[in-house]
């Protein structure tokens, strides 16, 4: 694969992944770009994540001047010896080049779905401290925000509204920032299925068990399609394979991804894992949500083939 290919004719233009695709494109949105650009950017370590960041949003050109900006991390439970959630300083990072780009104000804001006590969770992983010295933002834990009334966009569930946060509905733009994991339910857990963080475990307990019943594939392109993804920034740097979310083993993968399609994004990212994007429901239900062939993406930076890394998946 080179910059400007991404799929080979076998992903996801399968028989059966076409099939799926006239099965539930009636009910999910289109919501194609014309073209989707994906940034593959290698960064060995933490350490050189702020001058990556800035190199990553300037060539994906979030369009964020004089905007609200709602920064959506992925972070579950903290554990010094694991790699579970994104990493703090990508989140101060970008909040830092979200600012440079022009961005009227930035919020991180996470519902985490393990961990009732968020404050101690940002404490101890060490975004607390990170946001304080960056300055001009806020966390918002999501869990606990006043929600309100969204209609759903598809018929995937029996559910007819969502309760979302009034802090993400107020954001002209949303970012996701996933950690690059397998998962052991949904094959893999990146920027679309970072999503289940956005709604209230006041309203729908934790783990978010009513959108577990509605079936997780489902509920991950329900929210995908009500509340649009704007950008990714996916944390790559040291990931996670085998039986994630939580109790997979690190995979040093050693690159951030950038987005301005999440559809595109977790496809590319599924690619790097050696995982078929056509094997990933999830992906195959959301194909009118955003790109994944080879003439409607735009890959800058380094190559598929070279960022690649066999990832463990959980039997």
């Amino acid at each position: 694969m080179n910059r400007r290919s991404l799929l080979s004719a076998g992903a996801l233009a399968t028989t059966s992944a076409l099939s799926l695709h006239r099965q539930f494109s009636s009910t999910v949105p289109f919501r194609r770009k014309t073209k989707s650009k994906v940034v593959i950017l290698k960064c060995a370590s933490y350490d050189c994540a702020h001058k990556v960041v800035d190199e990553g949003l300037r060539l994906i050109e979030p369009a964020v001047k004089g905007k609200s900006v709602l920064l959506k991390p992925n972070l579950v439970e903290y554990s010094p010896n694991t790699c579970i959630n994104t990493h703090p300083t990508v989140i101060a990072a970008a909040v830092d080049s979200l600012y440079r780009l022009g961005a009227a104000s930035v919020v991180v804001a996470e519902g985490p779905g393990h961990v009732r006590d968020t404050e101690m969770l940002i404490e101890e992983c060490g975004l607390k401290k990170l946001l304080k010295e960056v300055g001009r933002t806020r966390f918002v834990d999501l869990n606990f925000d006043t929600p309100s009334r969204v209609k759903t966009t598809t018929s995937l569930t029996t559910l007819r509204e969502l309760w979302l946060p009034n802090t993400l509905l107020a954001a002209d733009v949303v970012i996701s920032m996933p950690k690059i994991k397998t998962h052991h339910w949904a094959g893999v857990t990146l920027s679309l299925k970072n999503l289940f963080g956005v709604v209230p475990g006041s309203v729908y307990g934790w783990p978010k068990n009513i959108l577990h019943w509605q079936g997780i594939d489902n509920s991950i392109v329900e929210l995908a399609s009500t509340v649009p993804i704007h950008c990714v920034i996916a944390d790559g740097i040291e990931a996670m394979e085998g039986n994630g979310p939580l109790h997979g083993h690190r995979r040093d993968l050693g690159c951030l991804v950038f987005s301005n399609d999440p559809v595109a994004a977790d496809a590319t990212c599924c690619h790097m894992m050696e995982i078929p994007p056509a094997e990933i429901s999830h992906l195959v239900k959301a194909i009118s949500l955003g790109n994944t062939g080879q003439s409607e993406i735009e890959l800058i930076g380094e190559s598929v083939s070279d960022a690649k890394q066999v990832f463990a998946r959980r039997s």
